[in-house]
């Protein structure tokens, strides 16, 4: 690993605690309507977040270009390079390695799904990213999302997928992989203690409460995993404000669930 990798990932996990809170405002082509939902207004979705005070946040790179000057130096920038839908009607790479140079970014995160009829295509883009990331020292984020096609394309969170997901990023060569809890605390510490590299948690599809999504979280630290990487359970949520506050106190505090959630007054 290269001293600029050391230096940046240093940011990414520069809470004493060691730990990383992240918020994610990519993945645009996969949230249907743009005049409805949490994104709708996406200066404001990211003005939200960053008012719960992340330690990162990903964006696409047009969003980067357009919206982060005035947040520049109050989170580190993490550049999304996959931009896909789980049925494959979307699949395309669109930034590089030197792309998060340009934009000052600590990292770049290729977003993948795995299994199907082309997920080779997908682990060439993230191993492809990662030897084009190492000529620059840029980390490489894996986002990694295992689908089942029994009833259409989705996406799974069952422990066996998971930990393949997790080994499709460590064999791949990534610095840090963020893929789902799987709802199994035992499976999920078993794959995070095998796993050679810092594992964060995604924030997963919205839950009935935050108190769940927060419990998910807890539980993911618990087994061993580094934090997490949340997006519709942040600028999704009524005030996303105290939800991240909830995040951080789970994350960064070590709080419960239930207490975080009391601190944050959500």
């Amino acid at each position: 690993m290269s001293l600029g990798t050391k230096v940046r990932l240093a940011r990414l996990f520069s809470h004493p605690s060691g730990n990383l809170f992240g918020g994610a405002v990519d993945h645009f082509v996969g949230y249907g309507d743009v005049r409805k939902g949490g994104l709708a207004d996406l200066p404001g979705a990211l003005a939200r977040v960053m008012a719960g005070k992340p330690d990162y946040v990903s964006i696409q790179p047009g969003t980067a270009r357009h919206l982060w000057p005035q947040y520049a130096g109050k989170a580190s920038l993490v550049i999304q390079a996959g931009c896909f839908t789980p049925d494959d009607r979307i699949s395309e790479l669109i930034a590089t390695p030197e792309d998060a140079v340009r934009a000052g970014a600590d990292a770049l995160a290729v977003a993948i799904p795995v299994r199907g009829a082309t997920e080779g295509k997908y682990i060439r883009w993230l191993t492809d990213s990662v030897n084009a990331a190492a000529r620059y020292g840029m980390p490489v984020v894996a986002h990694i999302y295992p689908r089942d096609f029994t009833d259409g394309a989705k996406i799974v969170f069952t422990p066996d997928e998971i930990a393949y997901a997790a080994r499709i990023g460590y064999e791949s060569g990534v610095d840090v992989i963020k893929i789902g809890y799987t709802g199994d605390f035992e499976s999920f510490r078993e794959t995070v203690r095998t796993c050679p590299v810092p594992v964060v948690i995604a924030g997963g599809p919205k839950t009935d409460t935050l108190l769940g999504a927060l419990q998910q979280t807890a539980d993911a630290i618990r087994a061993g995993a580094r934090g997490a990487v949340v997006g519709r359970n942040l600028w999704g949520h009524g005030d996303p404000q105290k939800a991240a506050l909830a995040y951080r106190g789970v994350i960064h505090d070590g709080l419960s669930a239930p207490d975080a959630l009391a601190k944050a007054g959500a």
